[in-house]
């Protein structure tokens, strides 16, 4: 019979839909934790003030015609130096006058390098503030028998998840007198705490619905008195180009205890900062990146290129207590 299917139609590239593996944004945590502070200098000095000092109790009584007692506090000055972080995608003359009508190349380079620069803060956030060594708190979580400065991993149904975050939070508080007001859980703590007995069994009291309790974010700060929960499950492939892929999330099995300031402010303790380069970058306050197109003529093609510059820098070790380990 003729003319038969393959006669009627030459299959072409659709123009309505394609597939591109762009991370969700909400699965970064980088730009949520800790205030981002604009800064008009690649490197300056950021004021601290010694805790002790304002926490101890130096006002006596006064007597008649005598003077009142004196007081007084220290302080010292610390570094930030912010780091320059760029990529560019080069799009030739020839690629370009070959594209078919549902390739966008300046909208896919745009995309690819703004999830670049999403992902490049991600890891570096991930290396400088979500791991041990690093705060003044240290748990690690262990398989069995847990000792000083351990606790049994929060995967085994056995654990005591509740009261260790609150162990810790009360730790903080009577420490510095901040309490901690954000929990940073790896993909596999948040799977871990939402399936655990305890916390199930508490939420379905709460609830008291008659049905399975659902567990997420909002039932944990609840149940945690913890205002913010964010769960950082980003991705990274760490194979070299043309390799199998090896893809792993960006966190590692462990969660983050912190205070970290609504807003940055003079005389506003935070356990952390984002440095944020504005005076290179320039915009608004919420411009992390820059991004602009320009020719190269000796090779014949438009460069799409994007920058940014931040010092992601832990300012108060006092104000953390971070979990290692803390699920198999």
């Amino acid at each position: 019979m003729t003319p038969n299917p393959s006669q009627v139609h030459v299959n072409r590239v659709l123009s309505s839909v394609s597939i591109a593996y762009q991370q969700d944004g909400a699965n970064f945590v980088a730009d949520k934790v800790f205030p981002t502070v604009p800064v008009s200098k690649q490197s300056d000095l950021y004021r601290t003030y010694a805790r002790a000092d304002w926490n101890r109790v130096t006002m006596r009584k006064r007597g008649p015609a005598t003077e009142s007692a004196g007081g007084g506090f220290t302080m010292s000055t610390l570094p930030y130096y912010a780091d320059v972080w760029a990529l560019h995608k080069d799009i030739d003359d020839q690629t370009r006058a070959n594209q078919d009508e549902d390739v966008d190349l300046d909208m896919a380079s745009t995309r690819y390098l703004t999830h670049q620069a999403l992902l490049t803060r991600e890891v570096n956030w991930m290396t400088k503030f979500f791991a041990t060594g690093i705060w003044g708190t240290n748990i690690t979580g262990v398989a069995a028998a847990p000792t000083t400065n351990q606790v049994l991993q929060w995967s085994d149904p056995g654990s005591s998840p509740i009261e260790n975050i609150r162990q810790q939070i009360t730790a903080i508080a009577q420490g510095t007198g901040i309490r901690p007001n954000t929990l940073v859980l790896s993909e596999a703590t948040f799977n871990a705490l939402i399936d655990h007995p305890d916390i199930v069994d508490r939420v379905r009291y709460a609830q008291n619905t008659g049905t399975a309790a659902m567990v997420d974010t909002a039932e944990l700060q609840a149940l945690l008195k913890i205002p913010r929960i964010f769960v950082a499950s980003a991705i990274q492939n760490s194979a070299l180009e043309g390799a199998t892929e090896v893809n792993a999330f960006v966190a590692s099995k462990g969660a983050l205890l912190t205070y970290a300031a609504p807003s940055p402010g003079l005389m506003e303790p935070s356990a952390g900062y984002t440095f944020l380069w504005k005076g290179l970058l320039g915009g608004g306050n919420d411009l992390v990146n820059v991004i602009k197109k320009f020719r190269m003529e000796p090779i014949e093609s438009d460069r799409v290129e994007i920058q940014t510059a931040w010092d992601q820098k832990v300012v108060a070790t006092d104000l953390s207590c971070f979990f290692a380990t803390i699920v198999a």
